[in-house]
């Protein structure tokens, strides 16, 4: 029996793998077109079956978004994602740029197509996520901004204020912005800008 890739299998982002022979139904083939991800079959022996970066999610947190990032990584999983606990494990005091950065390299080397990082104020966490290499993050505080981020930003991580949200506002935020595809047309020219700077000021880094 083949298997069969339905719009819950379709990322935000990167390139979806499947394995050759699979179906993709027509609803998911057009999600996939509409968030610019490729859709790529692969040999049995090439296909990557102990992990799946298309599914799998980075998040972490520091002490003080401990709790809400708890909560959020049941949200995340509830919409089928893999999701990848960064720390911190508990509310012992840890510094936000330490766990920002584990994020944002998950999402930059491919091993997860987005992020999720959580500290009080969210604030934090988007600076040191925006220093690696390949990232757009974003402070998302309410549907709208998390809307905006992913359809005209392609933003590939959600920062959350832990302390200033509560968990019916952050799950709104969260499921807003993963639900929202990139909406590409005249955006791409932006993001190409953004790149370009990016590639112009980062030479040499390794972030």
């Amino acid at each position: 029996m083949r298997n069969v890739i339905t719009t819950g299998d379709v990322p935000l982002g990167g390139v979806l793998e499947v394995l050759r022979g699979t179906i993709v139904t027509p609803s998911a083939r057009e999600l996939a077109r509409d968030r610019g991800v490729p859709i790529v079959e692969v040999a049995p022996e090439a296909y990557r079956t102990a992990k799946e970066p298309h599914r799998t999610v980075a998040i972490g947190s520091d002490h003080g978004g401990f709790r809400m990032k708890e909560f959020l990584k049941g949200v995340v999983a509830s919409m089928g994602y893999v999701v990848e606990d960064c720390g911190a494990f508990d509310e012992r005091p840890v510094d936000y740029p330490d766990v920002a950065e584990k994020v944002a390299l998950f999402v930059s080397s491919g091993e997860a197509f987005a992020g999720v990082m959580v500290d009080g104020a969210g604030i934090g966490s988007a600076m040191v996520a925006n220093k690696v290499r390949g990232i757009r993050a974003a402070n998302c505080y309410d549907r709208a901004s998390a809307r905006n981020s992913r359809e005209h930003n392609h933003a590939n991580v959600l920062t959350v204020g832990g302390r200033m949200l509560t968990e019916t506002q952050a799950e709104e935020v969260t499921r807003t912005w993963f639900t929202t595809p990139w909406g590409g047309g005249r955006h791409q020219a932006r993001i190409d800008k953004i790149t370009a700077v990016e590639t112009k000021n980062f030479k040499g880094s390794r972030g």
